[in-house]
């Protein structure tokens, strides 16, 4: 899939213009209270950005040359790397490790366990690996909660949706918080 990084930009602006709020992740991840954030398959940085200007340290990380390059233009003060999730190693590690935006579903399939590995590698002792995304596709929770098993991480929240609505089995979205066991 090609993405244009400007008019996925130009969508959450019009939105965020339009008084939706559009914050709903970055408000989901301060309730984490952390310092670091890495937020793995960043997109164009929406929520690299807010996190930075609540105070947070953040790394934004995407495989995408459109998104990072849109990332770099309008947040041209934060970290920004072009990379593979699966295989990547920045050689640190984060209070959180977020994937907001349906990430696992834009993995190419059969890679989904090494994205939770790569994302799991980043987590400091203690700290928490937030994904959230939709339900409709052949990537399960199932196969998620299982991944990040396999990752060291141990679920302890989900939700339907950012702002924390109760998750049910009937639910076509999930927002799950997975601790690293150390």
């Amino acid at each position: 899939m090609a993405w244009d990084g400007e008019s996925y930009q130009r969508r959450f602006d019009t939105l965020a213009t339009s008084g939706v709020a559009v914050h709903g992740e970055a408000d989901f991840v301060m309730s984490l209270a952390p310092t670091t954030v890495l937020d793995a398959g960043c997109g164009t940085g929406r929520v690299a950005m807010e996190l930075d200007r609540r105070g947070v340290e953040v790394v934004g990380v995407d495989t995408e040359p459109s998104m990072i390059a849109t990332a770099r233009r309008i947040g041209s003060g934060l970290t920004w790397v072009e990379a593979d999730l699966t295989e990547l190693d920045l050689g640190r590690v984060f209070d959180v490790v977020v994937m907001a935006g349906n990430v696992p579903l834009f993995t190419p399939a059969g890679t989904q366990a090494a994205l939770v590995g790569g994302c799991a590698r980043h987590l400091r002792p203690g700290g928490a690996l937030v994904a959230g995304f939709q339900l409709q596709g052949s990537y399960t929770l199932l196969d998620y909660d299982q991944h990040c098993r396999a990752a060291g991480l141990e679920l302890v929240e989900r939700w339907a949706t950012w702002d924390r609505l109760p998750f049910s089995g009937s639910a076509n979205y999930a927002v799950s918080v997975h601790r690293s066991q150390a």
